[in-house]
């Protein structure tokens, strides 16, 4: 691996790593989050086919690839939903777990990986590394019955929104195009869920519409750190750069700044006993990340 992969190889770690802390920071209501965000990307997208002169793919390319950024978006709105009931230091390594869990298992089932037992054992020993170092995140030393419950809501959200980082994954896998030139219709179908979502949301008339709300567009910003992730993700995952299984380990260091910036400017706080079992969970997940590739 040269200095030059690994580098856009770790760019995700910034991105994906800083994205749901700024999205925190900067506030309002799930709704406003995707919303702000996914009109970022698709900024970011159209400036970055522009300069490549990047023309739209066209047929089920299109499609697929629309598609991609629907399952995300779908699945974002769910997880900023999780934030709201126990911070993005707790969610994104959950998050992160169950997409390493999909994928592996996507693997083994869809794609033949794992091939014997003993591929087999120590996948499935990786699996419960993965599982064992989420728990670990999530731990507390005083548990309250609020809390036992608001987790468990929580889990169940991200688990229901893997369904859709797996599309995220799997629906380009359909296309015969590269990353880069399903960057744009990505984002497009990301936008296309938002403004669904917000203008359902809006019609209900219980809250204010986010269409008309400032912090909506302050989330732009958010944006452009996903967009820069996800590109560079793409970019790493070509066979000439890191591939894909090494681009998605890499990718995967973002839930280490993910957690620890929630936890350092969000307020979300840890005792130190806590702090010690989440570093070692991630320690975990990220080792048995690496172990489901190298098998």
């Amino acid at each position: 691996m040269n200095a030059t992969a690994l580098l856009i190889g770790l760019g995700p770690l910034l991105g994906w790593g800083l994205y749901p802390t700024i999205a925190s920071k900067i506030g309002g209501r799930p709704v406003n989050q995707i919303l702000g965000s996914t009109i970022g990307t698709l900024i970011f997208a159209l400036i970055f086919a522009l300069i490549n002169g990047i023309a739209l793919p066209s047929g089920m390319d299109l499609v697929f690839s629309i598609l991609s950024g629907v399952g995300w978006a779908t699945a974002q709105i769910i997880t900023f939903q999780s934030f709201t009931l126990i911070g993005s230091s707790r969610a994104m390594p959950i998050t992160t777990a169950f997409q390493l869990l999909g994928a592996s298992l996507w693997g083994v089932f869809a794609l033949g990986n794992w091939p014997g037992t003993t591929a087999k054992i120590l996948g499935g020993l990786a699996l419960i590394l993965i599982i064992l170092g989420a728990w670990m995140t999530v731990w507390t030393e005083k548990k309250t019955k609020e809390n036992s419950s608001l987790l468990k809501k929580a889990v169940l959200l991200l688990a229901v929104g893997e369904i859709g980082y797996w599309a995220y994954s799997a629906a380009p896998q359909a296309t015969t195009i590269d990353g880069m030139h399903a960057f744009l219709p990505q984002a497009m179908g990301m936008v296309l869920v938002a403004i669904i979502y917000t203008a359902v949301l809006s019609m209900r008339g219980h809250e204010k519409s986010a269409f008309t709300e400032v912090v909506s567009y302050k989330q732009i910003f958010s944006g452009f750190f996903f967009a820069f992730a996800a590109l560079t993700y793409l970019i790493s995952a070509q066979p000439n750069m890191n591939g894909l299984a090494t681009g998605f380990i890499l990718s995967q260091t973002s839930v280490v700044l993910a957690t620890l910036t929630g936890i350092w400017f969000l307020g979300q706080k840890k005792t130190k006993k806590e702090m010690t079992v989440t570093i070692i969970g991630l320690v975990l997940i990220l080792a048995a990340a690496t172990m489901t590739v190298l098998i």
